[in-house]
């Protein structure tokens, strides 16, 4: 056996090539063909962003060459914003690692997109393109969407024209976007799916606006009704009927005349292309009902109608659908003192009505109607029924500051003067001596048939007690009275007996003992002044207690004489006398006092 202790190794043995078939490159020559090889291949370092194309794909894992050695392998999940990704697409990839611990190359698509999202959200931004997303989550308010690999914000506001409730149902789904809004500081993006729609829709109502003209008859749907009006959907546009041309008739509310959904013939009425409002009628597309009213009716003919509006100044009769007549408020009673009441006070909406044609104007599409020439005119012979002087029982129906006006019968109205209410109370309004709907005995005074006026009194029906009480309220008479209010300036209204009112002046109401007085107070008066024609009694209860000065008999003589020589003096007075009648009252006043 040959010794193998003393065997040395060859110094140039190719350790490499054991296994190999080919053998025959010297170690020289291999690195030179290795070399060659590597120039090939593009030159790429780590940490580089480099395009590459997919050369096969999975349900996991996407095969991506950059025109290396070997391909990278990326996972699925960094290509779900771009479904319809497929082998032959060109990609940006970063490159992570050359040759990892396996020799395998590291690509990873996100990093690349997120290197490159800023500049690319900007420009989509600014050129206002339209990108893909994917929607990840859900989050307060809305939706966050991958975009370049950065996550953006969609507002729940900015989803759709619609509103939407369920947010979840777009999570996991990828959509188109604008960005609409981006704050580089904070590292915020806003997009939004609404405004393509919007814009989708603008151009739709463009184009449908331009071939619109008036008096158009378009087919379109009910889209929704509203208390002023309905919107309709003329396919991508919307009108409005106004609730006034809904119908020829007066209606309360759209819903009486349209429903939601249902399709109808509209006419275009306006249209303003600026503002992109159209207005539609449907009442047009039916003749006007004037039109169709009976030929044959004529002023005096009686009608019959619903009322449907009620004013002050009087009510709208719909005698047809899209017909109506005025009633005034002075055509619904024969009184003629429809001044102090309103067409409320005789109809209400919903009243069906019988009334009589005043006027009837067909072109002009007017008509004025009565109710109360329905009845006989009760001031007919109303000299015969109500003569002066005779008595009857009315009704209050309302007051003025000046009077009452009473109802004799339907149609006749009276006013009682605030004068003639009482002989003996000074009345300062109407409410303090009666209430509306209470029943009053008058006596007629004066009636005016040709104006329809009848004047009324109530203490007429009374003998006037002031001839009576001229001889119990002599002067310096002392009666027992009440004090029942008392003035701003001290003054005093002073009950007396038999339900007659006094005054007594704030310098006559001192007391004795000079303690104030004041309402309620019960104190005696002495009468001071009495005028039967004016119906005034002053009193005094200072005089009660404070003795009169004596009369100065010398005093009054010499006034007596001196006013008899003043009225002497002026019998025989000229320009030239005045100096005279000046010395003499002077005189006079000297007496006086």
């Amino acid at each position: 056996m040959r010794d193998l202790k003393n065997v040395q190794p060859l110094a140039d043995f190719d350790w490499d090539a054991i296994g190999n078939e080919h053998t025959a490159y010297a170690t020289e020559e291999k690195e030179k063909l290795s070399e060659a090889y590597d120039k090939t291949f593009n030159q790429i370092g780590d940490q580089q962003v480099v395009e590459g194309v997919v050369v096969a794909k999975d349900s996991r894992e996407v095969i991506v060459n950059i025109g290396f050695k070997s391909d990278g392998v990326i996972p699925l999940n960094e290509f779900r914003y771009n479904p319809d990704l497929k082998v032959g697409d060109k990609v940006e990839v970063f490159v992570v690692q050359k040759e990892d611990a396996g020799g395998q190359l590291k690509l990873s698509h996100r990093d690349a997109r997120i290197l490159k999202s800023w500049d690319r959200v900007n420009q989509a931004y600014e050129s206002q393109e339209i990108i893909n997303g994917y929607v990840k989550s859900r989050t307060k308010g809305g939706l966050i969407v991958d975009v370049f690999g950065i996550e953006a914000f969609l507002p729940g506001s900015q989803i759709d024209v619609k509103p939407i409730r369920d947010y979840d149902q777009f999570v996991d789904k990828v959509m188109e976007f604008k960005v609409v809004k981006i704050n580089n500081e904070y590292k915020n993006v806003v997009v939004s799916h609404k405004a393509l729609i919007e814009d989708e829709i603008e151009a739709q109502k463009a184009e449908i606006i331009a071939k619109l003209e008036k008096g158009q008859v378009l087919e379109g749907t009910v889209k929704n009704i509203t208390s002023y009006g309905a919107f309709i959907d003329l396919g991508g546009v919307d009108g409005l009927i106004h609730i006034t041309d809904l119908s020829w008739g007066r209606i309360q509310h759209p819903e009486e005349v349209v429903q939601l959904d249902q399709k109808i013939k509209v006419v275009i009425l306006e249209f303003d292309e600026s503002m992109k409002r159209i207005a539609l009628g449907l009442k047009q597309l039916t003749p006007h009902p004037w039109d169709s009213l009976d030929p044959n009716l004529k002023v005096g003919d009686k009608v019959k109608g619903k009322v449907v509006v009620v004013a002050d100044y009087g009510a709208f009769v719909e005698i047809i659908p899209g017909v109506e007549g005025l009633i005034h408020v002075s055509e619904m009673s024969w009184s003629e003192n429809q001044h102090l009441k309103t067409a409320h006070d005789f109809l209400k909406i919903g009243d069906e009505v019988e009334a009589v044609i005043l006027t009837l104007d067909r072109e002009e599409r007017k008509m004025s109607l009565g109710i109360k020439q329905l009845i006989p005119n009760p001031w007919t012979n109303i000299e015969e029924k109500y003569p002066v002087g005779s008595k009857h029982t009315a009704i209050v129906r309302s007051f003025t500051n000046f009077g009452i006006f009473v109802e004799l019968e339907e149609g006749v109205d009276g006013l009682i003067h605030i004068s003639d209410l009482s002989w003996s109370k000074k009345i300062k309004h109407p409410a303090e001596f009666t209430k509306i709907g209470e029943k009053m005995e008058i006596i007629v005074l004066e009636v005016d048939a040709e104006n329809h006026r009848l004047s009324l009194g109530h203490k007429q029906l009374e003998e006037n007690p002031w001839g009576v009480f001229e001889s119990i309220f002599t002067l310096n008479s002392v009666h027992e009275g009440t004090i029942i209010s008392i003035n701003d300036k001290g003054g005093a209204v002073v009950a007396l007996p038999y339900g007659v009112e006094g005054f007594a002046p704030k310098s006559h109401l001192i007391k004795e003992d000079k303690s104030p007085v004041k309402v309620d107070d019960k104190l005696n008066f002495k009468v001071i002044e009495f005028s039967k024609e004016n119906k005034k009694i002053v009193v005094s209860h200072t005089r009660t207690w404070q003795p009169e000065e004596p009369k100065d008999e010398k005093k009054g003589n010499n006034e007596a004489a001196t006013v008899k020589k003043i009225n002497e003096g002026l019998e025989k007075t000229t320009l030239g006398d005045i100096d005279i009648l000046a010395s003499l009252k002077e005189e006079m006043d000297k007496n006086r006092e």
